[in-house]
């Protein structure tokens, strides 16, 4: 069996580092193939988990558009298939990458793995275009390798043959336990921010670019002046999020802005956080992990586990709705011996699925 991994962004690396290590582990022929959608984050990622590209599209160009992200995978993918006979395609989530990966293995008779499939926000542009990805890659995926089983519900409720779904646990939480044996978080921590305790902001997605965000950050800055909680965001390097950044948070003496950071450095600012305020989806998985809070700033969230579990609030992005969130999610106490997200041996059952 001849196994090909394609992933272009840094959230899909975090995830499919794991099963591409256990592979080696485990003797896989396994070929690791780069689009580089998101080339600096991307290669950031690499190095911390020791992988380097059998294959490198390096598509990335300014001002890209996702219908030429997915023209240039469709075609250069083609000719990687072609030349390495590969007998499986896997990608993870829902970038554009992933969705055109898929495609193109279809397209080719190679069978496609999705890892983390069945995620639905019940809303087809929300998240845009992540939502339309995933359901894309599930119709054309051999086997669906669900994280939970509220995904694998999801799956068969859109009739989905039970056959083809593989519940596996989240590989993040692989990739989090393999961060943690290895670096000492507080210390890379205490680098940037001297003291614990402060609501760790991310914020990034096109769906709240301009006003929405605004107002997500306007109730943020609230909190942190009533509550006397210090603010810190690793700002995204899109000039519309930095824009609508510099006119809520700069000059505000309790708002620690940095630019953007390795997921070691990242992972370390959320070890040492009071609370999470976010619209990524990644941190959602990421925090019950260090038994951290978020509050999902978004009107909807595929990762309903979050809020199930008692590890979150779906807040919105008004400014009323974020700032009495945050105050709520002071108050709340985490169950913290249960991961909603799974135990660590995620990448073991994706692979004991194919070989």
């Amino acid at each position: 069996m001849k196994l090909g991994i394609v992933f272009g962004t840094r959230p899909e690396v975090i995830k499919v580092a794991p099963v591409y290590l256990k592979a080696k582990e485990l003797g896989v022929d396994v070929v690791a193939i780069a689009t580089a959608q998101h080339r600096q984050m991307m290669d950031m990622m690499l190095d911390v988990f020791g992988m380097k590209p059998d294959y490198d599209m390096d598509i990335m160009t300014e001002n890209q558009s996702l219908n030429g992200v997915a023209a240039k995978v469709l075609v250069k993918l083609e000719e990687i298939i072609k030349k390495e006979n590969l007998d499986w395609i896997f990608v993870q989530g829902d970038t554009t990458t992933a969705m055109a990966g898929a495609l193109a293995a279809f397209h080719m008779g190679v069978k496609v793995g999705h890892i983390e499939a069945g995620l639905r926000s019940g809303n087809l542009r929300d998240p845009f275009p992540e939502e339309m990805n995933r359901r894309v890659i599930d119709q054309v995926s051999d086997l669906m390798f669900a994280p939970t089983i509220n995904a694998r519900k999801n799956l068969l409720k859109e009739g989905f043959e039970k056959e083809r779904i593989i519940v596996t646990g989240n590989t993040v939480v692989d990739a989090l336990l393999y961060v943690q044996e290895k670096f000492d978080l507080d210390a890379i921590r205490k680098k940037y921010v001297a003291e614990e305790g402060y609501v760790l902001v991310t914020l990034h997605r096109r769906e709240n670019w301009g006003e929405k965000m605004e107002e997500i950050l306007s109730g943020i800055r609230k909190f942190s002046e009533e509550y006397d909680i210090p603010i810190v965001f690793p700002v995204h390097l899109n000039p519309r999020v930095r824009k609508t950044v510099k006119k809520v948070l700069e000059g505000y003496e309790k708002a620690i802005l940095l630019e953007p950071v390795g997921y070691i450095t990242f992972l370390s600012l959320l070890k040492g956080a009071r609370i999470i305020a976010s619209d990524s989806g990644g941190i959602q998985e990421e925090a019950p992990s260090f038994g951290k809070f978020v509050i999902v700033c978004r009107n909807t969230t595929e990762r309903p586990e979050l809020i199930d579990s008692g590890y979150g609030i779906l807040a919105g992005t008004g400014q009323s709705s974020v700032y009495k969130s945050l105050v709520k999610g002071l108050e709340i106490k985490i169950d913290k011996s249960k991961n909603p997200f799974g135990d660590g041996n995620a990448a073991l059952r994706i692979l004991k699925a194919v070989i």
